[in-house]
């Protein structure tokens, strides 16, 4: 069983993906943010580093989700590799931060490696606005999302939602997360689980 959480950044990602995997006893997979050399020169500037930083994710995430699925694990994964594609690299080539040469080389790569990859049998996505993502990246105080701009927020946003809207790879679960807070609530915690549950046991 593959169970992907995906979301905008300070949706709480990594916070259910952590409970999730307690309460299931699923194996959690965690987004190397730490490991990425180039995301801090990203965020110092856009333009110069958004091919660079969107190719190093894209390779990274592709052989680690290709390695998970060999091992036939029940697992919970935190980001997928979709969301490279569809909302960073399309919105950097939107804001015009990278441009098209490097978009359309980028994209080429993503389609020619996507069809090795299954996709997950349950997706979550953490919806939420602007507000409620910037009061979470203020409480986590990492020194490079300190400069993260609104729009740029609001933006992976709308990407967001366009991708949800279209969604047809498998099961998905949306969740309200401006009126959840499975981090500090376990009676929103519990319900989350009800739901996740819900969708599981519809997969057999």
């Amino acid at each position: 069983m593959h169970i992907a959480i995906v979301g905008n950044i300070g949706a709480g990602k990594t916070t259910l993906t952590e409970k999730l995997a307690r309460h299931l006893n699923f194996e959690p997979q965690f987004e190397a943010v730490e490991n990425n050399p180039y995301l801090e020169d990203f965020y110092s500037d856009m333009k110069r580093w958004a091919f660079n930083l969107q190719i190093f994710f894209l390779n990274s995430r592709f052989r680690h989700i290709v390695e998970l699925q060999k091992r036939s694990i029940n697992m919970i994964q935190d980001r997928t590799i979709y969301e490279d594609a569809y909302i960073f690299a399309e919105n950097l080539y939107d804001m015009g931060l990278m441009s098209a040469r490097d978009f359309e080389n980028y994209s080429n790569i993503f389609q020619s490696i996507v069809h090795y990859i299954k996709p997950p049998d349950l997706l979550i996505y953490l919806r939420a606005s602007v507000p409620t993502l910037v009061n979470n990246i203020q409480k986590r105080g990492r020194d490079y999302e300190s400069a993260i701009r609104l729009d740029y927020l609001s933006k992976l946003n709308d990407k967001y939602e366009k991708w949800i809207g279209n969604y047809k790879e498998g099961k998905l679960l949306v969740l309200d997360k401006d009126n959840l807070d499975f981090a500090q609530k376990p009676e929103d915690l519990g319900l989350v689980i009800e739901k996740i549950e819900a969708e599981m046991f519809g997969l057999f």
